[in-house]
């Protein structure tokens, strides 16, 4: 049993340490490995992205991306339900947060699986329909806040958080299976588990996830993840971002992406890498980095506390982006003490 303090600090750690991977993979995000080599050759710091950037030309070094604020949206979603998300206000909160980020001039805008899903909704279709589709990363990305509010130790209620929380976007087996693998660590974490048992809740929870939402072709997240733990068994530090990159693969298809969070969340589990080392490989990985990043930030900071992270890098990205999570954190943590229960959708 962890005392109060130490669930805060884990809480908190998990969600800057979302913001810090998001931060750090922002200048890396959607280029090719061999891009990010010639560009920034390995990222260990925060860092600026260059005038070629895709997705964030000339952000300045520490600012975060759409996984951060995306995130911040579900929390701030559960504070104001009370523990429930209701689909459709979640539905309006992305669609007006994708409306100010047209008009700042960003390129960082809603992922394939969402903004289908609420091009759907806006035509009349319901939410539980609207996310029949939806199977990339974007319901995991943003998914840190249940973990911190939902205790994994009673299954049915935090499986109805994580439901809730895709349900708009990602109601299919893939999307609520790779989303709770990550809530699952994540809250675990906070609940006092270290890095090795949150993980094997977290592969318990794509079981659980599998099962539910709408059925689509794709790869089983429970059974890649530990595929990917025979693929890289013997892969020293150097081979280890190689083997990810070109046999798991880092798209924003959550049975890469999510699998490539859990691999390196794996080698730190097994000593084989440091916490923020690894996050920094994360962001050097080419493909969707800043999401990998953010993944992994939430899962190692659950685990691992807020005293993992370089204060000065917390500083930075608290200080670029104006950001301040520990009332957040805290009223999640009110709900996670409460256990406040959603009423069925």
């Amino acid at each position: 049993m962890i005392s109060l303090e130490q669930t805060r600090t884990r809480a908190l750690g998990a969600f800057y340490g979302l913001a810090l991977g998001d931060a750090l993979g922002m200048p890396t995000q959607s280029l090719s490995r061999e891009q990010v080599r010639a560009r920034y050759g390995r990222i260990t710091t925060l860092q600026a992205a260059d005038n070629e950037q895709p997705i964030a030309p000339n952000m300045p070094a520490g600012a975060i991306t759409d996984d951060t604020e995306q995130a911040i949206l579900v929390a701030h979603r559960l504070v104001a339900g009370k523990g429930r998300i209701e689909p459709a206000a979640l539905a309006q909160d992305l669609i007006d947060w994708e409306a100010a980020m047209r008009a700042k001039g960003s390129q960082d805008l809603l992922g394939p699986s969402t903004k289908r899903a609420i091009e759907m909704i806006l035509a009349g279709a319901s939410p539980e329909e609207a996310g029949r589709f939806g199977t990339t990363n974007g319901a995991a990305m943003r998914i840190a806040p249940v973990g911190i509010a939902a205790d994994i130790s009673d299954p049915e209620y935090f499986m109805d958080q994580v439901v809730q929380a895709c349900q708009v976007t990602h109601n299919t087996g893939l999307g609520i299976a790779s989303a709770a693998a990550v809530a699952a660590v994540v809250s675990a974490g906070v609940q006092g588990a270290d890095l090795k048992t949150a993980l094997e809740f977290g592969i318990e929870a794509a079981r659980w996830g599998h099962r539910r939402g709408h059925w689509v072709a794709g790869g089983n997240i429970a059974a890649r993840i530990l595929w990917s733990r025979q693929v890289c068994a013997g892969c020293d530090t150097a081979s280890l971002p190689d083997v990810i990159y070109d046999v798991i693969g880092t798209s924003v298809a959550s049975q890469e992406s999510v699998v490539a969070a859990f691999a390196l969340a794996q080698a730190v589990a097994e000593g084989q890498l440091h916490v923020f080392p690894a996050l920094c490989m994360a962001a050097s990985l080419g493909g969707d980095t800043d999401t990998i990043a953010a993944m992994l930030g939430a899962m190692l900071g659950a685990t691992h506390g807020l005293e993992a992270w370089p204060l000065e890098a917390v500083a930075r990205i608290k200080s670029v982006n104006s950001l301040d999570l520990e009332l957040l954190t805290e009223q999640l943590l009110a709900l996670r003490s409460a256990g406040a229960r959603p009423q069925p959708l």
